[in-house]
């Protein structure tokens, strides 16, 4: 396993859509266990590939008492509810906002051995969720916020780029 190096804030992967995979081997399981000891490293919940600078619809979310998710090409296919949570994101580091989301979605994907899942959270695993497929359309959390609350971490973000 590696540690990947994050992409930060204006790096142009973070705006792509990321492409769909379409045959899981041993490529794709290097990148999801890179990935997982990434995540750890860094701090985060949560990560997608896009943020260590690969276009590929993968992301993974480590679920507290659950263990790891990883889920290939997933895409939510229900919502309910409305929840703010604050959050942070470890390509746009120091720069944390309430965001509003559902409070409730059910995820369908593939699993590493290509297997169709259906996965239903609620909370903040829901936000997660909803956080890391944003990355795979090339949107962060700060896309969310009112034109006020961006305009307020402006001077933040342009240190950044």
């Amino acid at each position: 396993m590696a540690i990947l190096q994050l992409k930060k804030y204006g790096s142009p992967v973070l705006r792509e859509k990321a492409v769909p995979i379409n045959n899981i081997d041993t490529e794709i399981e290097k990148l999801a266990n890179d990935m997982i000891e990434t995540m750890y490293v860094e701090g985060g919940v949560g990560l997608a590939a896009p943020q260590v600078g690969i276009s590929k619809r993968i992301i993974i979310i480590d679920t507290g008492e659950k263990g790891i998710m990883v889920l290939i090409n997933p895409v939510i296919i229900k919502r309910e509810g409305e929840i703010k949570e604050e959050e942070g994101c470890l390509s746009v580091p120091g720069i944390y906002s309430i965001v509003r989301r559902s409070s409730s979605v059910t995820v369908e994907a593939l699993d590493l051995k290509g297997n169709k899942v259906q996965v239903s959270q609620e909370g903040f695993l829901a936000v997660a969720l909803q956080h890391e497929i944003d990355h795979l359309d090339g949107y962060l959390f700060i896309d969310r916020l009112s034109p006020a609350k961006r305009l307020m971490i402006k001077d933040q973000l342009k240190e950044m780029k």
